[in-house]
């Protein structure tokens, strides 16, 4: 009975580890490229590892490169993304829906490792997932990841330094490419971000108050801004509806 459990646990491991494969192969690129953002950022290496190590999430830390590079404030740093990330909120408590039993302590520790893309793997699997496979799922991605972010700032050492200057043009080409795709097929995307940079533009050329806040307000505005807008357009469908 219980070798019965212990090789379906390593058989569920194993199937985590092969469903994340897919997910370390495309981390490589982004990655190595973040690594090399950081260097030309001015981060040094244990820290680039660090902040992978500990954060472990794409989009927000290219943002926080870009905070960093213009000296904005720990607190506005951390706030900015906070804010980016809160949809992982939603992400956890989808997938608790699927879970088997699992412990408190086991759900707390494979929930750190949820990206966009470990995310739409498990809850797009057929049946449950477990433990098990989540922290196969999750070291694969993760390992990836971190390991391809030093490899990139060793990489970037290595070019020469007028090239490391020109690449922190890179960080603003990789916010277009995260943002292009998101906004095809979706005109609520497309608001929200021409509403965050008409905020951010107001308060940073009106000078009202520091770039990071700015950022962090800007953000805040546009998010509730579209989101009333949506919320009473759908009330108008509902009545004409009816």
């Amino acid at each position: 009975m219980e070798s019965t459990l212990v090789a379906k646990q390593a058989t569920d491991f194993k199937r985590g580890i092969q469903s994340g494969i897919s997910i370390a192969i495309g981390y490589m690129p982004v990655a190595l490229t973040f690594g090399l953002i950081a260097k030309t950022t001015g981060l040094a290496l244990s820290e680039t590892i660090m902040m992978s190590l500990l954060v472990f999430a794409g989009a927000a830390q290219y943002i926080s490169l870009s905070l960093l590079a213009q000296g904005i404030g720990i607190f506005e740093v951390i706030l900015t993304t906070f804010i980016v990330n809160i949809r992982h909120f939603l992400m956890s408590a989808s997938l608790n829906e699927k879970a088997e039993e699992d412990t408190v302590a086991e759900r707390m520790g494979y929930s750190f490792g949820i990206t966009d893309e470990t995310f739409s793997v498990a809850a797009t699997r057929e049946g449950t997932i477990n433990a098990r496979y989540m922290f196969g799922l999750n070291l694969t991605a993760y390992s990836s990841w971190v390991v391809f972010s030093g490899l990139g700032f060793i990489i970037g050492a290595g070019l020469p330094q007028t090239l490391q200057e020109s690449m922190s043009v890179a960080l603003y080409a990789m916010f277009v490419g995260l943002l292009v795709p998101s906004m095809k097929g979706n005109v609520k995307v497309v608001y929200l971000a021409v509403l965050a940079a008409a905020f951010n533009s107001i308060f940073t050329m009106a000078e009202l108050m520091s770039t990071g806040w700015a950022i962090v307000l800007a953000t805040l505005l546009s998010a509730i801004l579209v989101e009333v807008v949506e919320t009473f357009k759908k009330g108008r469908r509902a009545e004409t509806d009816e």
